[in-house]
Order: structure tokens, then sequence, then C-alpha cells
């Protein structure tokens, strides 16, 4: 078992959400962060150059099945990159998931999921 951890762009979301359900992925849970990586853009605000300490972000968390992990990242890549790729687009995340137990029935590993 994986978890897939991704941070994408805000407005990628529904791209991104589109792509994994049309690649039957729809167990994903969505949360708002902030962030930022090496790049530090500088916004102009009110005539004086601000450079943002954090930049809003999306985090998508997806536990599955080994076999799963190379569809969902393939699906990410699709929604979240912009023509050709740009700087803050994001980042995959893949982790060794020891275990998934389902509180309503007390399953436990990849069947829970």
């Amino acid at each position: 078992m994986k978890l897939v951890i991704a941070v994408i762009r805000p407005e990628k979301l529904d791209d991104v959400r589109e792509a994994l359900v049309a690649a039957e992925i729809t167990r994903i849970t969505v949360t708002r962060a902030t962030g930022h990586g090496q790049y530090l853009g500088e916004d102009l605000y009110r005539g004086q150059i601000h450079v943002p300490d954090l930049y809003p972000k999306v985090r998508l968390e997806i536990a599955c099945n080994d076999e799963f992990v190379e569809i969902i990242i393939d699906a990410i890549l699709r929604g979240a990159r912009q023509n050709g790729g740009k700087v803050g687009d994001g980042k995959i995340l893949v982790v060794p998931l020891e275990q998934c137990i389902r509180i309503r029935t007390g399953e436990r590993g990849g069947s829970a999921i």
C-alpha cells in the first residue's frame, strides 16, 4: 500500500480531479495548504515590490494499493501540468503506507482502502 501526496496549484484542482475520475480513482482527500518551493516570485502591491512568504496550494492525499500508484501519478501529471510545465506546478510524493483501517468495520489492509 502507498500514500500518494500531491501539492498542486488551486486552479488545477478541477483538472486533476477530472483526470483521476477518468482513471477511475474516486477516493481522495483534499486540503488547502500554503507554501513555496525554490521559486520566490515578486508581486507588485500598492506600487511596492513585495515578496510573498507563502503561496496558496492544494494538497491531495490518495491511499492506494501498489498497482494503482502509476495510474494515479499519470492522472495527476496530466491534470496539474501547465502548458509545457511551469515553475510552481507542484510535487508528487509517494510514501509507504503501513496500515489502513476502516473505522466503520475494523477491516484492515488493502481491502480497507
